[in-house]
């Protein structure tokens, strides 16, 4: 079996340039890598319920997720990312009775949000840590800490800059790249949709050049 990273929530960051869209940061237990993964409005306040610990008057969806399994006796064992193509995150959940597994595909988002609210495990793979991680140096509350006038200690902007910065463009998924290029040039943002144009032009050409690479059948 390939060896398994063990990531864990740092945060969320919020997508100014994809309005709407937030970057979920889960970073290497042991390990100085983190991961963006682009997720929705709804996910990412979900998430954010679950790192500050609010509890709402009703159950929310993923509450509500969880507290049917707890009814029934399942124990969400593991979360898996086990693949990255095309700018997608793909994951599944491990559940577990006590007699048999199941394991059940789902999206990131859906799937963290639920494991954060059975402080269950989020794993996935070396080879995704080393394709779509990068170093980020992480916020603390010693150099976030305000200082008597009230102004932050030196070079603290460019951390929370560091850590609030923008998701991979490359990470964005082809229909993610169109939308955002859509709305870009709407709004006359020509320069940042230029980036984005070039980003989706070179998606596009090597999942073309992929289509053509694939092995023709050996009777023709």
């Amino acid at each position: 079996m390939e060896d398994r990273i063990r990531l864990r929530v740092l945060g969320l960051s919020y997508s100014k340039l994809n309005s709407g869209a937030y970057a979920l940061l889960l970073k290497e237990e042991y390990g100085i890598n983190t991961i963006p993964v682009v997720i929705g409005a709804a996910e990412a306040q979900s998430i954010a319920m679950a790192i500050e610990s609010v509890q709402t008057p009703r159950p929310q969806t993923h509450d509500l997720f969880m507290s049917f399994a707890h009814a029934f006796g399942i124990k969400l064992k593991e979360v898996f990312i086990y693949k990255f193509e095309d700018g997608v995150f793909y994951s599944e959940l491990t559940f577990t009775d006590g007699e048999r597994q199941v394991v059940l595909d789902a999206r990131t988002s859906d799937a963290v949000a639920i494991a954060m609210r059975t402080h269950t495990p989020i794993l996935t793979t070396h080879a995704i840590v080393e394709e779509t991680g990068f170093i980020m140096e992480e916020i603390t509350n010693e150099n976030l800490s305000d200082q008597e006038d009230g102004t932050t200690d030196e070079g603290t902007d460019e951390i929370a800059q560091a850590y609030f910065a923008e998701p991979k463009l490359e990470n964005y998924a082809i229909e993610e790249l169109q939308r955002t290029l859509e709305r870009l040039t709407e709004e006359e943002n020509y320069e940042e949709a230029a980036k984005v144009n070039e980003i989706l032009q070179r998606k596009l050409a090597e999942r073309d050049n992929a289509s053509d690479s694939a092995p023709a059948d050996e009777n023709e």
